[in-house]
């Protein structure tokens, strides 16, 4: 049972979470605008000119995105990873299949996305089914990481309960060595996916709050993209 000073504590703290929490603001400085009866019939070479504004304004890491999947309890499950290419196929990004993450799609192989740029007040999502890669491509995959990136691949165990930080310590120094040791090294779960989608939205928020959604769907992959705006 908590004694009154941890209640006062408690109330302290959650009275300067809200006071900062109501004084945060959003998108300051000038925006682009977005007409979207400029944008191309397929939803791919406008997300790649967004990403490369982004790049140009210096939006930190804007490669990462929120990768939502449904758990096998039928619950949303949500985190952030990155990207590893955009292209006519679809949306790629890579993790272990025996992580939470690939055992959830493996079980409901359909996902979204949602990329967010505040440094240009935009958002992307993405939603679609998703398919994992062949051997060949994974394996390439992480043959193009960096020594860091391998290391933790080699690491193993993603999302298996950890005993102790010393646990995890050993086996990342010996990841680590191997990886320097072989960059070809091979992990044997690690899986490269591909998210087809049949839904992209483009968001381009406004000061005044008139932001502009334009959304594209499809029926089929390889059928045409809709266009349609939505309101804000």
């Amino acid at each position: 049972m908590a004694d009154s000073t941890d209640t006062q504590v408690t109330t302290d703290t959650h009275t300067a979470f809200t006071n900062a929490l109501h004084t945060q603001r959003v998108w300051t400085g000038e925006l682009p605008t977005f007409d979207p009866g400029t944008a191309p019939a397929d939803p791919t070479p406008l997300f790649h000119d967004w990403f490369l504004a982004a790049v140009t304004a210096a939006q930190p890491e804007p490669h990462t995105m929120t990768l939502a999947t449904t758990g096998t309890d039928g619950l949303p499950d949500a985190r952030v990873v990155m990207l590893h290419d955009a292209d006519s196929t679809g949306w790629h990004f890579a993790s272990h299949a025996t992580s939470t993450k690939g055992r959830q799609l493996a079980a409901h192989p359909a996902a979204a996305l949602c990329f967010y740029w505040p440094a240009l007040a935009r958002q992307v999502r993405v939603r679609g089914t998703v398919a994992p890669a062949s051997a060949e491509e994974s394996r390439a995959d992480l043959a193009a990481r960096t020594r860091g990136a391998l290391a933790a691949a080699l690491t193993g165990h993603q999302s298996e309960p950890l005993d102790s930080a010393e646990d995890l310590a050993r086996a990342a120094d010996a990841a680590w060595e191997r990886a320097g040791a072989e960059p070809d090294a091979v992990s044997p779960t690690w899986t490269r996916y591909v998210l087809t989608p049949h839904e992209v939205e483009f968001f381009q928020g406004d000061p005044a709050r008139r932001h502009v959604r334009l959304r594209y769907t499809r029926t089929a992959p390889g059928t045409a993209w809709t266009r349609g705006l939505l309101w804000p």
